[in-house]
């Protein structure tokens, strides 16, 4: 797995490294990640059970948020969109997440 140098953890998250880690061996653990979308999309929700899939090794997502629920996982995209807007004035959160890393 491939993780955002800048991580949004949610705030129920008990231990975001273990997480990571767990992501990192392909184990499974119970957590929602939103992740860069590989389509037209900005920004997609997995269920961390769907990166055990043989397909996501061979294509691992760039994780940019964790999360303990699906609506807390919805909240840190709206907190990044949010920032998004704040900062940009627009809504490309792709390339909002690529410029805070450049910077």
């Amino acid at each position: 797995m491939k993780f955002y140098k800048y991580l949004y953890v949610g705030d129920t998250v008990t231990d975001p490294a273990r997480i990571r880690r767990r992501l990192k061996l392909h184990a499974g653990v119970n957590a929602y990640v939103i992740a860069m979308a590989k389509g037209p999309d900005q920004l997609e929700i997995y269920h961390t059970g769907y990166l055990k899939q043989r397909y996501y090794r061979a294509h691992p997502p760039i994780i940019v948020g964790i999360a303990s629920s699906r609506q807390e996982a919805v909240e840190i995209v709206v907190q990044i969109t949010q920032e998004c807007l704040d900062t940009t004035g627009n809504c490309n959160l792709r390339e909002y997440l690529k410029q805070r890393v450049k910077a």
